[in-house]
């Protein structure tokens, strides 16, 4: 297939990275798009899906209100037309949606409006890696994060839900491997009482296998994981745990509008990440926007009001209609609910995020 060359929009406007792209009320660029393939998974973690809520007999969506791959094949493009340099493949768990490659293959083919590459990675919990990374890798996967919350098997169980054992993980992080889909990244997060003993052993574990290693604050997403504040475990005590044990200066962010904050080790043997979105807000350079599993677009992980696309793309219109809509809704954006709830607690509406891809 050849690749898809996709027109720049009319009314594109220069961002803060200097680049063309739709632009929102505080000046950010649309350039990310995470992409939901499904609302199940295979996991319940506790801070995602709780079994206590998401039991045997939770109503997940019917297939047939499932985008299609042609459809989210065709949104991407006009995305990518808006601006979006990178495609991310979400869930749920998007390793259970079936055929997945072949939405890959799909997508691999979009090109950006000045020729280059998209960004084409996904985000899974690495149970079904070991059939998978290759056929991934071979229909055009760039790179890969894998969830991974402790090397402590017992740990690892509790916050999975489903008693899933963490060697199986660890096969799937190799499978990624042999494939070629390396730098592998590997996301923990840190919870309060359950696994913040696990950050060194992660660090040093990552260190000694040049794996790129992020920590996530415990978020207040959705209502049903029972967050609470001082269950958070801060960016600035993950940082300090680990410079306790090797030393960790700050680095630049590799671009504006990385979620990230940088840390890189003082002996040259790689880097962390930390990802503060409750101690330490960076609402002011979000690029980010969400696609559902059923065609809802969302503008902020911690949205609660999505804009249904769909029933849009299934009533057939040219590409031009599903351009000025998505347009749109970007250019009247205004969402910075990390900044509001870092000032005052919130009781906002919030989407749950395994319907929205994290």
């Amino acid at each position: 297939m050849m690749p898809m060359a996709i027109l720049p929009t009319t009314s594109a406007r220069t961002a803060f990275d200097g680049q063309p792209g739709v632009v929102d009320t505080r000046g950010r660029a649309l350039r990310d798009l995470r992409i939901s393939v499904t609302d199940r998974c295979n996991f319940r973690c506790t801070y995602c899906m709780p079994k206590e809520v998401f039991g045997r007999d939770y109503a997940f969506l019917p297939r047939e209100e499932l985008l299609a791959f042609e459809e989210i094949h065709r949104l991407a493009a006009v995305f990518v037309g808006l601006g979006v340099q990178k495609l991310r493949i979400t869930g749920g768990e998007p390793l259970v949606r079936r055929d997945l490659p072949r939405l890959i293959e799909r997508l691999a083919t979009i090109r950006r409006p000045d020729g280059g590459d998209i960004d084409l990675t996904l985000t899974t919990n690495g149970a079904a890696l070991r059939s998978l990374a290759r056929p991934l890798r071979d229909a055009g996967l760039g790179r890969i994060t894998i969830s991974l919350d402790s090397l402590d098997d017992a740990v690892f169980r509790a916050m999975n839900g489903v008693d899933f054992p963490v060697e199986r993980v660890l096969d799937g992080i190799a499978a990624a491997r042999e494939a070629g889909l390396d730098p592998i990244k590997i996301n923990v997060v840190a919870k309060r009482g359950m696994n913040e003993e696990s950050i060194v052993p992660m660090a040093r574990w990552a260190r000694d296998d040049g794996l790129i290693l992020r920590f996530i604050e415990y978020m207040d997403v959705g209502h049903t994981n029972g967050w609470r504040l001082d269950e958070v475990v801060p960016a600035a005590e993950i940082v300090e745990r680990i410079t306790a044990e090797w030393p960790l200066e700050a680095a630049e962010p590799g671009y504006r509008g990385e979620v990230a904050g940088r840390w890189r080790y003082v002996d040259g043997r790689g880097e962390i990440g930390v990802i503060s979105s409750v101690t330490q807000p960076f609402c002011g350079d979000c690029t980010r926007a969400r696609l559902s599993a059923e065609g809802t677009l969302y503008t902020c992980l911690f949205g609660a009001q999505g804009h249904p696309l769909r029933d849009l793309v299934r009533s057939n219109p040219d590409d031009e209609s599903l351009r000025t809509e998505i347009e749109r809704i970007w250019t009247v954006r205004d969402d910075r609910y990390s900044e509001l709830r870092s000032n005052a607690s919130s009781d906002l509406p919030r989407i749950e995020m395994f319907a929205i891809g994290g």
